[in-house]
């Protein structure tokens, strides 16, 4: 069986000193947080914790293991996260601190955990201008996970008050100072050797960007998963994939859960933010195994379930 988490007791602290303190002292305990940012409310916890980040997903009961934004308050962090191209830093001296997100190759070493970017090698990262969440930034001193603090499939928030409507119960606190200023997520675009590609419209404008970086941005023209706000694609491994496995089969290796142990398990004791935070690792674990195929144990397709096997489904689809 799965373990549910019971309904927590969500406070609300007005934005300041203390908030601050008590909203870094949760993040290092793998506990988010809701702060604002210019655009809306992001649901913040710590991007080099996969645990952390399973924590979000349980919160906002999100449907898919889609990549998140990571949130940095320097351009060092930035690059200790991400690859920065020569366009890549102009876009962020024009337009960072603001509600840019840039799609980058991961770099060398990058400490985001393997749930943050679903598995990609490329992450998403913005520079917040709101003085709240640069706070909380600065106070955890680590970069910070942030999809909209919004149950999803919900508005997005952009005041402490749709935040608790929303998300009472599941997270601890909400830092509140008061609307956000824009009110809409930010514009993503990739950045790559084949040029700027949009991958969700907002603030900053194609034109603008396209004026910095002194050449256009096109349409994305994929269908592959790379940020917030897309629809679909996955993380496939290079080995066939069955699903809903009861024990293993000759040159398999098997991902086990709860009672089905295999060669490694998502969770032992059935835990679903546990299995969350483990899955990407074990389907890179299995991959590299040298068996000719992977196999999984069956999930609860309940909660965190739900997500998990989205992802399994996604990743053993056919292939053309």
């Amino acid at each position: 069986m799965s373990q549910q988490n019971p309904p927590i007791e969500t406070e609300t602290c007005r934005y300041g000193t203390d908030a601050i303190a008590r909203a870094a002292d949760l993040i290092r305990a793998g506990d988010p947080v809701a702060i604002a940012t210019e655009t809306v409310y992001g649901l913040a916890g710590d991007a080099t914790s996969d645990s952390a980040v399973a924590r979000i997903y349980a919160a906002k009961g999100r449907p898919s293991f889609n990549p998140l934004i990571v949130h940095v308050s320097t351009l060092e962090a930035a690059a200790v996260v991400a690859e920065l191209s020569p366009v890549a830093l102009a876009l962020a001296d024009a337009f960072w601190p603001g509600p840019l997100t840039m799609v980058l190759p991961l770099a060398p070493g990058s400490p985001v955990a393997p749930l943050v970017t679903a598995g990609l090698p490329t992450v998403a990262v913005r520079m917040p201008a709101h003085p709240a969440m640069r706070a909380l930034l600065e106070a955890a001193d680590r970069p910070l996970a942030a999809p909209s603090a919004n149950a999803s499939g919900s508005i997005s928030p952009t005041t402490a008050a749709h935040v608790a409507a929303s998300l009472n119960g599941r997270i601890p606190l909400v830092v509140d100072s008061g609307p956000t200023a824009r009110g809409i997520e930010s514009t993503i675009i990739a950045v790559g050797d084949e040029g700027i590609r949009l991958l969700r419209p907002g603030p900053i404008s194609p034109d603008e960007i396209a004026e910095v970086a002194g050449r256009p941005v096109i349409a994305s023209g994929s269908d592959r998963i790379e940020a917030p706000g897309q629809l679909a694609s996955h993380y496939a491994p290079s080995r066939p994939l069955r699903l809903e496995a009861t024990e293993r089969r000759d040159g398999e290796w098997l991902i086990g859960f709860g009672a089905i142990l295999g060669d490694a398990t998502l969770s032992a004791s059935g835990d679903l933010v546990e299995a969350a935070a483990r899955l990407f690792a074990a389907l890179h674990e299995a991959d590299a195994s040298g068996r000719a195929a992977i196999a999984v144990a069956p999930v609860p397709d309940e909660g965190l379930g739900l997500a998990i096997n989205d992802r399994l489904h996604r990743a053993a689809a056919p292939r053309d």
